[in-house]
């Protein structure tokens, strides 16, 4: 049905009113403001559970074929709703296939912020838990990680004396967060940079070690 490199666009999903829209009526809203560049050129539409999914939170369970997109105003989503602050905002409401539940849920194996995770279907269907679907310059230190028994974030964001910003991996652990920057890629001063292994094992020891997920 889909081609190993087609896109695909996990979004997150924070009620249950929009996952019943997107399942019955085949449509799904992403504000232009805050739109990934992959928001129009997705083959796929997933969606990533919040708490407010109860038992099911945390984890991707669902996905649409996108059928394609138009360009339109908040207010002609709702007509209902005229007054809504956010009523003359522009969005894109993208039109949908059949929602299809995935034989094994993906789940991010703790509670962390995400915004939207652009994939590529053959990533999507192989993942086992939300970090497998990204794709960057850190995937061999991702994978190298993994082998050793350790589970990073990848796209962790962390802010430290005020700047925020968002590095390519972490290991959460017992007392903070081992930070690691692979490359030119902006970082907090105190990140491991392009580390080897012996480098990440000491960091996560002087931490208390990892903590667990799910």
């Amino acid at each position: 049905m889909f081609h190993s490199s087609d896109r695909v666009l996990v979004a997150i999903m924070n009620n249950r009113r929009d996952f019943e829209t997107a399942r019955d009526e085949g449509w799904y809203r992403i504000p232009v403001k805050h739109a990934p560049p992959s928001a129009t050129e997705a083959a796929v539409l997933a969606f990533y559970f919040t708490k407010a999914f109860g038992d099911e939170k945390w984890s991707v369970r669902w996905y649409s074929p996108v059928r394609g997109h138009e360009l339109v105003r908040r207010r002609d989503m709702f007509p209902d709703e005229p007054d809504h602050p956010r009523a003359d905002e522009a969005y894109y409401k993208l039109q949908l296939g059949p929602v299809v539940q995935l034989e094994l849920p993906i789940y991010s194996l703790r509670w962390r912020r995400l915004t939207f995770i652009t994939t590529t279907w053959d990533r999507f269907t192989a993942a086992e838990e939300i970090n497998d679907l990204y794709a960057s310059g850190a995937d061999g230190v991702f994978v190298t990680l993994k082998d050793e028994g350790y589970w990073p974030e990848r796209e962790f964001e962390i802010r430290e004396g005020g700047v925020p910003y968002t590095v390519d991996l972490a290991i959460q652990c017992q007392q903070g967060t081992v930070a690691i920057a692979v490359g030119d890629r902006a970082a907090p001063p105190d990140a491991l940079r392009d580390p080897d292994l012996e480098t990440v094992r000491r960091a996560v020891q002087e931490l208390g070690g990892e903590q667990p997920g799910l």
